[in-house]
């Protein structure tokens, strides 16, 4: 009790808090004793003023000579289990057990743990610190009257949404599966595409106070050993107070923090998931976020949808064509538009020219102005229809779009030109898969617009480059971010078949450059496909 009193009181000394918040290891571990009342009161103290902490003692045996003890969070456990598989096994069960109890007191808690408890899944703990751990995860502890141990079994049945369709990478023809937020869960949905023994899930923890559970999940063969390294490595650079999601791990771990553009990928569906693992790349599940990350990525791969493998080679390399030039338009439009309009009009057809002047004739403000206001409206009015309620928010963006747009021009704050340009910019904006890497175009987007009106088409052609320059010096886990667009001889310049166009499935027989050099044969063939 008192080693409890002084780990639950106030023990830190002014200095002190920050290194032993930083060092787990300064944390008082608390023992088990044999006498079952202390454990109680040390357990109970420890969750004092929980009104979820459910506890019951209750005597076993022909004439109720053992006392025991078990603890559970209500609702996060699975009550038929603790009913039927726990409860009523030891009440009927250690019924059974002969009366001599001075006769079998040294066997009864290995009596109990190997055939009184009706489940599988137990372990065994010898601190309260880890009891205590075991029961904020969902399971329950069973205590025994003259034990220094405690029993854990696996009851997890908190409530969670189930599996539904992802809403942020939508397919036409595809799995409908989606993560949820319960990690187990999600760790099975990528085995059920997996069905191998060399996939790997290891499992961690990170936060003091949350103790999130973080899985790792490779193929331990293709997955390159330097990578997983350094994954692992960095997840235990740092101590935090938790991890409520896995943006936030993303932001604890990534190459530049200063970059727009993102260098962990993202997603919600299971398939792209396996995908990316039999690549050679590690999937990072965190509990309580549906969002599963993806390490190393590269840009390419920010522009590459589930959808593209599951539907013929050319359409879809068509449509992956476009969403590069949509990613063109949504940063540089604007700032093309007033480089040629401001400085360069001798280059834009001459009828366009005077259409263009013409619509201006009225407008009070310069081009630039009229760009800047139009783009942070349509960007307050994408923010606003992301907040609403489905239904109203798409409602929002199109009708808040149109009346806005529409009495801009009749004011003549805007000319119907500049409309046009930002309504194509942000139109192309929505045609990249990846929300993340959009916001990155997004930021890039008025840089290239203060350069612009300020230098012109000197200026656009210098924003583009800093992008490029940028995008070139980027990595993510060490692997070079615009692959395979340089670098790609490292891997015979396969990498390049599944870039800008996807070339026939039969022909993408190597893994990318995130695997294992000594595994990137993924695909034979034993007959050539007629040409």
């Amino acid at each position: 009790m008192k080693i409890l009193k002084q780990w639950l009181g106030n023990k830190h000394h002014k200095g002190q808090w920050e290194d032993e918040f930083h060092d787990e290891e300064n944390k008082v571990t608390i023992p088990l004793s044999k006498d079952l009342e202390t454990n109680i009161k040390n357990l109970e103290l420890l969750f004092k003023d929980c009104g979820d902490f459910v506890k019951r003692k209750f005597p076993v045996g022909v004439n109720k000579e053992i006392n025991m003890y078990i603890a559970y969070i209500d609702l996060m456990i699975d009550r038929r289990i603790i009913e039927e598989s726990l409860l009523e096994q030891l009440m009927l069960q250690v019924r059974s057990v002969p009366p001599q109890m001075d006769k079998i007191k040294s066997s009864i808690y290995e009596f109990i743990r190997d055939g009184g408890i009706a489940t599988a899944d137990i372990k065994e703990v010898d601190t309260l610190d880890e009891a205590a751990l075991a029961i904020l995860s969902g399971d329950t502890i069973l205590l025994i009257d003259g034990y220094a141990k405690v029993i854990v079994v696996a009851t997890k049945g908190w409530p969670n949404r189930g599996i539904q369709e992802p809403d942020s990478e939508v397919v036409v023809r595809g799995p409908k599966e989606g993560f949820s937020e319960a990690l187990r869960m999600n760790t099975v949905l990528i085995r059920r595409r997996i069905r191998d023994t060399k996939l790997k899930v290891k499992q961690l923890q990170v936060g003091i106070r949350s103790r999130t559970d973080i899985a790792l999940m490779y193929i331990e063969d293709i997955v390159r050993k330097d990578i997983l390294e350094d994954v692992e490595k960095r997840l235990k650079d740092f101590k935090i107070d938790g991890i409520i999601d896995s943006g936030h791990l993303e932001q604890l771990i990534e190459d530049d923090w200063r970059s727009p553009f993102p260098q962990i990928q993202s997603t919600q569906r299971p398939d792209k998931a396996a995908s990316a693992i039999l690549e050679g790349r590690i999937a990072i599940i965190v509990d309580n976020t549906p969002f599963v990350l993806l390490v190393p990525t590269t840009l390419n791969s920010f522009f590459q949808s589930s959808e593209d493998y599951y539907q013929r080679w050319s359409i879809m390399s068509f449509t992956r064509m476009i969403r590069y030039i949509a990613a063109f338009f949504s940063a540089g439009v604007p700032g093309l538009y007033l480089a040629l309009t401001d400085y360069h009009p001798s280059m834009i057809p001459t009828q366009l020219t005077m259409a263009i002047t013409a619509s201006r004739e009225q407008v009070p403000f310069p081009s630039v102005i009229e760009v800047v206001l139009m783009e942070l409206a349509f960007e307050l009015l994408r923010e606003a229809g992301t907040r609403l309620p489905g239904p109203i928010g798409s409602t929002i963006g199109i009708v808040g779009g149109l009346i806005i747009g529409q009495a801009a021009v009749e004011a003549k704050i805007v000319s119907p030109i500049v409309v046009i340009v930002v309504s194509v910019t942000a139109i192309s904006s929505f045609a990249i898969p990846d929300n993340a890497l959009t916001v990155g175009f997004r930021l890039v987007k008025f840089l290239i617009i203060g350069l612009s009106a300020v230098m012109g088409l000197y200026g656009f052609l210098l924003g583009v480059l800093i992008v490029l320059i940028h995008l070139v010096s980027l990595k993510s886990f060490n692997m070079p971010y615009m692959s395979p667009f340089v670098s790609a001889g490292i891997n015979q310049y396969e990498d390049i078949k599944d870039s800008i166009f996807r070339v026939p499935t039969f022909m993408m027989n190597r893994r990318p450059i995130f695997s294992s050099p000594d595994k990137r044969v993924r695909l034979k063939t034993k007959k050539k496909k007629n040409e």
